[in-house]
């Protein structure tokens, strides 16, 4: 007997090459990709109406293929790849995508915003997983600053990273995404039985030893493996090229630890995160008062998310 569970949210990524259209090359029509935007509708007629969806288009991803929980991650760094992760209802968890675009006429972010998106005023709010856009634009990285800040709590587990644009993000309060803005969306996780802890893998990790005592810390959380997601958000300049040619280090690092626990992610252009648990009174190391320590550059944020035991 089949048993037919139906998506309430879905996270999408693809690298660059998968989703960048060429519609510039008007003479090789016949060869011309489908561009992001042609993809987007395509992918999202195949979801129920009501499913919000977030699709984010990065320079590289990293992937645990189908089939069993105990395939091997992948750092797919050049070529063209993709994921979708899909969650259905969950008793007791609550997944809601954001969108805060800057307002080209107002400095200062209306924080107030911040409630209607269920990230202020939420006792049950747990991770919240933050990805920026158009991080070449003026006042990017400021906008991102007013958007993290006040965030910045130590029962909420932050983790994500710059990308190149997002191509779907559909909820009840759609926004179209300008093309000549910048802002950040994202996915928010509330509810009790969430558990949660990230670690921050710096510039001076930089072989399988250091990678794979980052894991240890991460181990260390005693996080439930069972209902559990991981993700890896790197820096373009880490991977093969960080590691001296080696390969795949930090994903087979994670493995090593988390053999069970699939692992999804990418390759980005600055990382956002820090080392950090969220499950009972125990931190695995708080961030400083400087709020800027959740924003970086040549790193990587590991994070687990676990979504309570399953019946």
């Amino acid at each position: 007997q089949k048993v037919h569970v139906l998506p309430q949210t879905v996270l999408y990524i693809a690298d660059a090459e998968t989703f960048s259209g060429h519609e510039e090359c008007h003479e090789q029509k016949k060869a011309r990709k489908r561009n992001s935007k042609e993809t987007a509708i395509a992918l999202e007629k195949l979801l129920p109406k009501r499913c919000q969806v977030l699709g984010l288009v990065t320079p590289g991803i990293v992937v645990t293929p189908m089939g069993s929980s105990s395939n091997q991650p992948q750092e797919i760094e050049e070529g063209e790849a993709g994921f979708a992760l899909l969650f259905p209802k969950i008793d007791g968890v609550k997944i809601h995508t954001f969108h805060f675009s800057k307002d080209l006429k107002n400095r200062v972010f209306d924080e107030s915003k911040f409630a209607e998106a269920g990230l202020k005023n939420n006792p049950d709010l747990r991770v919240v997983l933050l990805f920026g856009y158009n991080s070449w634009k003026s006042g990017a990285t400021r906008f991102l600053h007013q958007i993290v800040n006040p965030l910045n709590e130590k029962s909420i587990i932050l983790a994500g990273g710059q990308v190149e644009s997002f191509t779907s993000l559909t909820s009840e309060n759609n926004n179209a995404q300008p093309g000549d803005a910048c802002g950040v969306v994202g996915l928010a996780f509330s509810g009790p039985q969430i558990q949660s802890a990230t670690v921050l893998l710096d510039q001076d990790v930089a072989d399988e030893k250091t990678a794979e005592a980052a894991m240890q810390r991460l181990k260390a959380a005693n996080i439930p493996e069972r209902n559990t997601i991981g993700f890896m958000f790197a820096c373009v300049g880490r991977g093969y090229r960080h590691y001296k040619t080696k390969r795949n280090m930090e994903a087979d690092a994670f493995r090593k630890f988390f053999p069970n626990v699939p692992l999804f992610g990418f390759f980005g252009h600055g990382e956002i995160g820090c080392d950090r648990i969220v499950t009972g009174n125990f931190v695995l190391r708080e961030c400083n008062d400087i709020k800027d320590d959740l924003l970086h550059g040549y790193t990587t944020v590991m994070t687990l998310i676990h979504l309570g035991s399953t019946k």
